[in-house]
């Protein structure tokens, strides 16, 4: 693409409507875009659920957000009001492309990003899709490959290559959940930086770790490295798709163990201690990726069949993640500290520098 074309981009919206975790893989295409194109005005249609998590992006210059519709949404005609001033507001935008982002072809992205009436829509497509000519720009799914490169490739119609130096995901924390974390931290006696964040946060418990593996972790990093834990696990939906995890972590809250000090609450609160952590540890969840883009870094956890972690390994420069074959709870303790220990080392990590 020559620089007129490019010159002639003043308006690239990227649509999201999946999960917190892939919300936060898309903020590599969003810098990529704003550093190739910095003439661009790049902004975000997201869903209600995740778009908070680009909402002070440096990057963004707008961000539009609606409510997820489901049929329950009849009785609610609120929701149904926001969802479409959202999309009024987004098509009197009049963008000039619009990039229905994710690693794959999802009908429902392709219809949310051509809702914009961009002039041209860049989405995954199979050959035969039935979008018509109004989808200009379809790509061929890709075979293979990491979730956040798959959105990366995404910017090759608009003529871009991808980028020379890896760009991380990234995270602005907001404040209030920097405020609740000073708070909560003084009345558990903990410091800043003081403590490995533990947490359980995954939907099969072939990729969690057992009991017995909190309890020698946890003694293991305060034995050695003087650290205490935030064990941290999910309160659950009440869908069966979404359970939570109260009956497992209640396990290791018999053990009473004064080091290990239990954190059930909302994502911006958990997301206040995991920055303050000096590192984290998470099975393969959207908390894992978070986590990778906090100041500690993490290990996230594979495990079990199917497990991808090609496609969804944590990405930064401090993210290490490790495989297990059938289930954590089978995995070495040497393994997860032969990977930890980088991040634990004296100096090694901001959170733990900042506090001393």
């Amino acid at each position: 693409m020559g620089n007129d074309t490019g010159a002639a981009l003043r308006r690239i919206l990227v649509v999201k409507r999946d999960k917190l975790g892939d919300m936060l893989l898309t903020t590599p295409l969003i810098a990529h875009l704003k550093q190739a194109l910095p003439q661009a005005e790049i902004c975000v249609l997201a869903s209600e659920y995740c778009g908070w998590v680009v909402r002070d992006d440096p990057e963004v210059a707008r961000l539009w957000t609606y409510p997820r519709l489901r049929w329950s949404s009849l009785a609610r005609p609120g929701e149904v009001l926001r969802h479409w001033r959202a999309l009024r507001a987004v098509r009197a935008a009049k963008f000039d492309v619009a990039i229905a982002a994710g690693g794959e072809h999802s009908a429902r992205a392709v219809r949310k990003a051509l809702s914009a009436h961009a002039v041209r829509t860049i989405a995954y497509a199979p050959r035969d899709h039935a979008y018509g000519a109004r989808l200009t720009d379809p790509v061929d799914p890709p075979a293979g490959g990491h979730e956040m490169d798959r959105m990366l490739a995404l910017a090759a119609p608009l003529g871009l290559r991808p980028p020379e130096a890896p760009i991380a995901p990234r995270f602005t924390l907001p404040r209030e959940a920097a405020a609740f974390a000073e708070r909560w931290l003084a009345e558990h006696g903990l410091q800043r930086g003081g403590y490995v964040v533990l947490g359980l946060g995954a939907r099969k418990r072939v990729r969690q770790p057992s009991t017995e593996q909190v309890l020698r972790w946890a003694a293991r990093w305060r034995d050695e490295h003087g650290l205490a834990t935030v064990f941290m696990w999910t309160p659950g939906s009440g869908s069966p798709l979404y359970p939570g995890d109260d009956e497992v972590a209640a396990t290791v809250l018999a053990a009473g163990r004064a080091d290990i000090h239990a954190f059930r609450g909302p994502i911006l609160e958990a997301l206040g201690l995991i920055w303050s952590a000096a590192a984290s540890v998470f099975p393969d969840s959207g908390l894992m990726h978070f986590a990778a883009a906090s100041p500690g870094g993490v290990v996230g956890l594979f495990a079990g069949s199917p497990s991808w972690p090609e496609q969804w390994a944590p990405r930064g420069p401090r993210a290490f993640w490790l495989l297990a074959p059938q289930s954590v709870p089978e995995m070495p303790d040497a393994a997860l500290f032969e990977k930890l220990e980088p991040l634990l080392t004296a100096g090694s990590s901001p959170a733990t520098a900042a506090a001393r």
